[in-house]
């Protein structure tokens, strides 16, 4: 939302406020911080063992303060996440227009993932304007009966990712290059990031055996791996993983380090949405770690690979990307479906122009 925010704040036609509600606070304020921007309204929702009803109901009645202190027109909300359903709820209890950013999106698997396809799914059926990303999430809005203000737009993932790494680079890279000088980045980096509730267990350790055989069979690679907080996912991390000369397990990363690592890797092993769309744009192959994707344009498209949690399937496609020249290069190359950086200035006209004229 970051670069969409700065792009509705440069606009005199529209008076901006920005309401976060904390649900993720700790990778919330490094972004906030790292893009410039200052809530207007902050809920702090976070507390400890929260659960997705906590989290629904104080969301709901803090967004109902705000808005009564704050009478908004349009409630702009982004993805699948407890925090963009309530800000879409909220908006359709008050009337007001609610605006779906990344709309469109589907696993088609209700629990999976969890609970983010339902999010998206109720978001969408009571959204006013829908801004989808590819002509897939267009054409599931229509099988759903939702076709009235639907624009196909991209995903302001990539603009906020141009727009990172250019802020990154203006400002000077040597801290970057400090901060990870325990990683040997002449060797080919692996980027990992996996964390999701529905792979703990046996996938993930199916995931975390699969990587420490990449480790062994290739020496000259060097395995990235920022832990998720999660103190399930530490545990079977640490059990398979700690100790190997070649894996480096970190701590989680802000997001500018995150794209900037992610820059410098050879290709990426993650369970993560955004990062389906990220890695492709600065030619980077994907293996994901899933069953199931909302995201089957970066797959169809060839940037990305569905790998799931099986370890065969892991180790098998890892090793072509490494072996095989031609494959990487077709993957690395494939063109990506998500956008090419424009999505928050065709949000902001099109809302602009859709105001204008009444």
């Amino acid at each position: 939302m970051a670069p969409l925010v700065k792009a509705f704040q440069a606009e005199p036609t529209f008076e901006t406020k920005v309401c976060v509600t904390g649900q993720h606070r700790e990778m919330l304020d490094q972004v906030l911080e790292f893009f410039d921007i200052v809530p207007d309204f902050d809920l702090q929702l976070m507390s400890p063992n929260q659960t997705l009803f906590d989290i629904t109901t104080r969301a709901l009645t803090g967004l109902q303060g705000v808005l009564k202190e704050f009478e908004a027109d349009n409630i702009i909300v982004q993805g699948d996440t407890s925090t963009a359903f309530v800000g879409g709820l909220t908006g359709y209890y008050l009337q007001k227009d609610v605006t779906h950013i990344e709309a469109g999106l589907r696993s088609h698997d209700l629990y999976s993932p969890w609970p983010e396809e339902g999010n998206r799914k109720l978001v969408g059926h009571i959204a006013t304007y829908h801004f989808t990303p590819t002509s897939k999430a267009t054409q599931h809005l229509k099988e759903e009966g939702i076709s009235k203000n639907v624009h196909q737009v991209g995903n302001t993932v990539i603009d906020a990712l141009f727009l990172g790494l250019d802020m990154i680079k203006k400002r000077g890279e040597e801290d970057f290059f400090t901060h990870f000088e325990g990683i040997d980045l002449n060797k080919r980096v692996i980027l990992v990031t996996g964390h999701r509730r529905e792979s703990l267990g046996e996938p993930f350790e199916n995931i975390c055996r699969a990587i420490k055989e990449i480790a062994s069979q290739y020496p000259d690679v060097e395995v990235v791996y920022p832990v998720h907080l999660n103190p399930n996912v530490r545990k079977t991390v640490n059990a398979i993983l700690d100790g190997i000369d070649n894996v480096k397990l970190i701590e989680p990363l802000s997001y500018p380090y995150l794209i900037w690592l992610m820059e410098k890797s050879f290709f990426v092993l993650t369970d993560s949405g955004g990062i389906q769309e990220e890695a492709p744009s600065l030619g980077k192959p994907v293996l994901v770690m899933r069953d199931v994707t909302e995201r089957m344009e970066g797959i169809e498209a060839g940037t990305a690979m569905l790998v799931g949690t099986d370890y065969d399937k892991i180790l098998g496609e890892a090793k072509r990307l490494l072996d095989d020249t031609e494959h990487y290069t077709a993957m690395a190359k494939a063109v990506n479906p998500y956008g090419d950086g424009t999505t928050s200035q065709q949000v902001l006209q099109v809302l602009k122009s859709t105001y204008e004229q009444g």
